[in-house]
């Protein structure tokens, strides 16, 4: 077995302390509830988001699907060190924060492993490429699909109208991803519905993180 020390790009040492820091992405809770009524995690929207990715690899033969995973997989490292903030809660200031923190990890990784990522985070700020384009749809559409799943009962009173609104400009992109924003869109105005027969009294104000 190889020690490591004269091939490996990272020491074990330096192996294990990027692992801690991913660990903090299981800690930090996202604004989203799952459907036990717990708050998810950062780690576990991102896990869903590399999944969504992969099963639909084949509408996308065209793209390189890796390049999408890694985005998919790095595209909130960031929350690693600041926490999650809802993005209709989002000021540029925290914005900034999270791309200093990210920006400050990164120069501490071997020149392979940076060079890599600060072109991945380039090319997914920039949102032009076909690859930053379906990322970015995905992501939207799995806090949007994680909503329904925790049902309308849980939602903000702004989340009635953005569960209808958000992702609509980035799902634009493909066809399939516009199909499937349509299918969401869907299920949640048939959320709303369920919720207005039972008379149930909404928009409903969401419970504090535990």
């Amino acid at each position: 077995m190889n020690s490591g020390k004269e091939s490996c790009l990272l020491e074990i040492s330096s192996y294990l302390s990027l692992l801690h820091i991913t660990e903090a992405m299981k800690n930090h809770t996202r604004h989203s509830l799952t459907s036990s009524g717990r708050h998810e995690s950062v780690a576990e929207h991102t896990f869903r988001l590399c999944l969504m990715a992969w099963f639909c690899q084949d509408e996308f033969p065209e793209l390189d699907m890796e390049k999408v995973w890694l985005m998919c997989l790095f595209h909130d490292f960031g929350e690693a060190f600041t926490g999650d903030i809802p993005a209709f809660e989002k000021q540029h200031s925290d914005e900034k924060r999270e791309e200093t923190c990210l920006h400050h990890w990164l120069t501490t990784l071997p020149a392979p492993y940076r060079d890599k990522l600060q072109q991945l985070y380039q090319e997914m700020q920039q949102k032009t490429t076909p690859e930053a384009k379906l990322y970015k749809a995905l992501d939207k559409l799995e806090a949007l699909i994680q909503h329904n799943e925790a049902g309308c009962a849980t939602w903000l009173d702004l989340e009635y109208d953005l569960q209808l609104t958000y992702g609509q400009a980035e799902c634009q992109a493909f066809p399939y991803t516009q199909a499937l924003r349509r299918r969401v869109e869907e299920d949640s105005l048939a959320l709303m519905r369920e919720e207005q027969e039972r008379g149930t009294p909404w928009p409903k104000k969401l419970p504090p993180r535990t």
